[in-house]
């Protein structure tokens, strides 16, 4: 076999590992774009592990039985959803058992990370209310750091689980 023989055979093999390659990744990228929910504008996204699951807007929720408690500071009854009752409408309960979820609001640079156990009790009454806005805040009657005002996370735009 000649040297111009053998260059072309080797330009040739690289073609067809770069094709082989490029075709792999290609096929993945659209599984994955098929397996990424796709969400309205104004959407609360979820994510599971840095991976984006599922995402609701307040309109979503209105399937959800309705929570209250009377504030301790202001004496002004808070309704909306609980926390728990969100996240079990888009993710299976036995994956939050030993979660650490976040719900955070870049725009007010405020976060809270809580267990699934305080979240699932339901005497702690974390929950979403519907702030005069339109948006959601996180609210509770029983968690330390959600118990004022002043701690409640107003404005949610992202919850993040860590599993």
């Amino acid at each position: 076999m000649s040297q111009k023989s053998r260059i072309i055979l080797g330009i040739v093999i690289v073609i067809v590992i770069l094709g082989i390659v490029l075709g792999v990744d290609q096929i993945q990228r659209r599984r994955l774009a098929a397996q990424i929910p796709e969400l309205v504008p104004g959407s609360i996204p979820i994510y599971v592990d840095g991976i984006l699951t599922a995402g609701f807007i307040p309109a979503d929720l209105d399937e959800l039985p309705d929570a209250s408690f009377v504030d301790q500071e202001e004496g002004k009854t808070q309704e909306g959803w609980l926390l728990r009752d969100v996240l079990l409408l888009y993710l299976d309960s036995r994956n939050l058992e030993d979660s650490q979820i976040t719900v955070s609001s870049s725009s007010r640079e405020k976060s809270i990370t809580l267990t699934w156990a305080q979240i699932e009790n339901e005497a702690n009454r974390v929950m979403f209310d519907l702030s005069g806005r339109g948006t959601l805040k996180l609210v509770s009657d029983g968690v330390e750091g959600l118990a004022v005002r002043d701690e409640w996370v107003q404005e949610v735009d992202k919850i993040e689980i860590s599993q």
